[in-house]
């Protein structure tokens, strides 16, 4: 019977979706890229979403509460006849952009490739789907960013906070992971972070970083050393570090030092870290980020 049921659990898991997010960004192609490494890495299928935004391109205009009368009723007709056509294109384009995306990842040796195109809300398409996904990839800039201002909006903070799948957040150049940090504080949520690395095969093998920022103590040891033996299943070298100083600073510098490819964190409670990931510097991290990072939810 706990046979059944183990085989059962590993089919509801190989059966869930790595769903790469394309846009017309100039990090699609990375997105494309490393939604590649990860299905193969994973085992897991592959599933492209493209979400064509209802605020810019409405589907059906809704000019109630503008319309006058003669001559500015009918003007206001073809601005939304405009609209329409304006949406319509643009799903064209979302298809074409799919398209191509296929056939990037056939060209990287990916067989069976899922398109799905949504006309609404990215972070509401995303849940929708999210009882079928085991990693969202998305660009670290979107969109609307510009080479002079990698801006990273609103809209990919809505997804982090909303959605509760792990999410790889990709630079524009893609570069094949080989090393892996992940930020740990120590707290219940830390080790929940550490029970979900675990269980996934997104690491497997890789050599991983376990990195405390605070004071040197017994306990702290203990509780990496804890997270070490719950992290046995990955079969991968790990190293115990804990840092002093400014969490941002040492996180990053430790990243560079020892040439850190993913950086692997999660929502600690209201710890340094926790302020750090999910706080107000949030924005300027993901802003400068040149590698990697996994956001555990």
């Amino acid at each position: 019977m706990q046979d059944t049921n183990g085989n059962s659990q590993a089919s509801e898991q190989d059966a869930l979706q790595v769903v790469a997010c394309v846009d017309g960004s100039r990090a699609a192609p990375a997105v494309c890229d490393y939604a590649a490494w990860a299905s193969k890495h994973m085992g897991s299928p592959l599933t492209l979403l493209h979400v064509l935004d209802e605020e810019r391109y409405p589907s059906e205009p809704d000019l109630a509460g503008n319309i006058g009368l003669g001559s500015r009723e009918h003007l206001l007709d073809e601005l939304a006849q405009l609209d329409r056509k304006r949406a319509k294109l643009a799903l064209e384009h979302g298809n074409h952009m799919l398209d191509e995306a296929v056939h990037r990842l056939q060209g990287a040796g990916l067989g069976e490739i899922k398109k799905r195109q949504r006309h609404g809300d990215l972070t509401e398409s995303l849940l929708a789907i999210e009882d079928e996904t085991r990693l969202v990839v998305m660009g670290l800039h979107g969109e609307s960013s510009s080479d002079r201002e990698a801006r990273v909006g609103s809209q990919l903070e809505t997804v982090i906070r909303s959605v509760h799948r792990p999410i790889l957040l990709v630079p524009d150049e893609f570069s094949t992971p080989r090393t892996a940090m992940l930020a740990f504080d120590g707290s219940a949520t830390a080790f929940r972070g550490v029970e979900l690395l675990a269980g996934s095969p997104v690491l497997k093998g890789m050599p991983l970083h376990l990195v405390m920022v605070g004071s040197d103590t017994k306990e702290h040891w203990g509780q990496l050393e804890k997270a070490k033996l719950m992290l046995a299943p990955l079969d991968a070298d790990i190293t115990l570090t804990i840092l002093a100083g400014d969490v941002e600073q040492a996180l990053h510098s430790y990243q560079e030092k020892n040439g850190i490819d993913i950086t692997v964190m999660g929502a600690y409670g209201h710890s340094r870290i926790r302020q750090f990931f999910v706080g107000s510097t949030t924005t300027n991290m993901l802003r400068t980020a040149e590698k990697p990072l996994v956001i555990l939810r």
